[in-house]
């Protein structure tokens, strides 16, 4: 149980907290306008609680709010939210609707939002565990709910934080293009963590490692092998995008059981911290049995964490290509049937586009390596156009009269498709 006068002051104080140089992040307007309970979920330190008030700020009623993310806050339970509602009414009058940041923290916190909800509230929630969300929604807020995932800056917000508005003419102009580059080659390096940018400090990445590693991980999934676990997110950041298996992993690391391996990178996925892509195949199993490829939800944090990945471009290129498909939603896996193609995309029960990642195809045995693979997965799902993902090459390859590979910087790609 917590005080009245304890929670005043946590609310009080909170409220004056400012957010200097704040970068609006997107959302879509019909998830805020919709009635059901908006869940804000995504790694943490990623925007979460910044977009919570962008949103708070935009409305008419926007005093209910707490963040739960506050050691003051440890000994919170469901039985307190009754005292918490009256501190409301008492200092702000009569609202229905409320916000709630890092609300994961509070054991039965999904009773307190069903009731608000089935009262006709407006509740706005965050959070930074999938499964956990997800879970405790699927059995209380099954279609009561709506859910954005956050990640951190996109380029075009990255950009919107350094102070620089881009145009579309930027793109066709020498000046442009070459500003557009230099931020790109920044943002490819440092990623897109607010606080990182802001302060370049490697102890914030050790910290935001740490806090996730140990808070939402070990502790959450009661874990006990905690060297082997950090040994084995050690050897994943250092082998970035490159295929594993789970049998892999545990030789590399020692690890006797599969299973694991297995149980603990689901559970790194479920805080955001990696993402893995099935190899494409009509049949399911073959698809789970494959290798699989992993990438890190950010650039600087994976560089903190892996063992020297500064040097290799071609890396962060097809990291960043992947968080970015990731961002959008997209339905993605690798192709390889001899010959490799790093991104497909799936709409609609139906490839739609495929992806080659690469720095550049000025080399001759680059070119033709990345644009066989590129073939080879347009005719295997019957795609007229490819795309070639690069550091700066601008091109257009007429593989036949019908059929076209666009070459494009990577910045370029990102913008297009903003």
């Amino acid at each position: 149980m917590i005080t009245k006068d304890a929670l005043l002051q946590i609310i009080h104080e909170q409220q004056d907290i400012k957010y200097d140089n704040i970068v609006p992040r997107k959302i879509e307007k019909n998830l805020l306008s919709a009635p059901e309970v908006l869940v804000i979920t995504g790694v943490r330190r990623c925007g979460k609680s910044t977009l919570l008030r962008q949103i708070q700020q935009q409305r008419e009623e926007k005093d209910f709010y707490i963040n739960f993310d506050d050691e003051r806050l440890l000994n919170f339970t469901v039985e307190d939210f009754q005292t918490l509602n009256e501190i409301f009414y008492t200092e702000f009058g009569e609202q229905h609707t409320y916000y709630f940041d890092e609300i994961q923290n509070i054991k039965g916190w999904e009773r307190i939002v069903d009731r608000l909800y089935t009262t006709g509230n407006k509740v706005f929630v965050t959070g930074s565990n999938a499964n956990l969300l997800s879970r405790e929604l699927g059995t209380l807020l099954t279609g009561r709910h709506v859910t954005h995932e956050l990640y951190p800056f996109s380029f075009a917000e990255f950009m919107e934080y350094r102070g620089y508005t881009y145009s579309q003419r930027d793109m066709h102009t020498t000046v442009g293009r070459t500003r557009l580059n230099s931020y790109f080659m920044e943002y490819l390096t440092n990623g897109g963590f607010p606080q990182y940018l802001n302060n370049g400090a490697a102890a914030f990445l050790k910290s935001l490692y740490t806090d996730i590693v140990f808070r939402d991980v070990i502790v959450r999934n009661k874990i006990s092998s905690e060297t082997a676990l950090r040994e084995m997110i050690y050897y994943l950041a250092s082998n970035v995008t490159h295929p594993f298996t789970y049998s892999s992993i545990a030789k590399n690391i020692g690890i006797k059981s599969m299973d694991t391996v297995s149980g603990w990178i689901s559970c790194l996925e479920q805080t955001y911290l990696i993402h893995s892509l099935n190899k494409y195949d009509h049949k399911v199993g073959v698809q789970l049995r494959s290798p699989k490829k992993l990438y890190f939800i950010d650039n600087a944090l994976a560089g903190q964490v892996g063992f020297n990945l500064g040097k290799n471009r071609r890396l962060w290129l097809e990291n960043a290509v992947a968080i970015e498909l990731q961002r959008r939603g997209a339905e993605c896996y690798y192709h390889n049937n001899g010959s490799e193609c790093d991104f497909v995309v799936r709409e609609g029960g139906k490839v739609s586009q495929v992806l080659q990642v690469t720095t550049a195809i000025d080399d001759e045995q680059t070119r033709k390596r990345e644009i066989a693979g590129l073939i080879a997965a347009m005719d295997a799902y019957e795609i007229e156009n490819g795309t070639i993902v690069t550091l700066d090459t601008n091109e257009t390859i007429d593989v036949t009269p019908h059929r076209h590979i666009r070459a494009l910087p990577c910045w370029q790609w990102m913008l297009e498709n903003e």
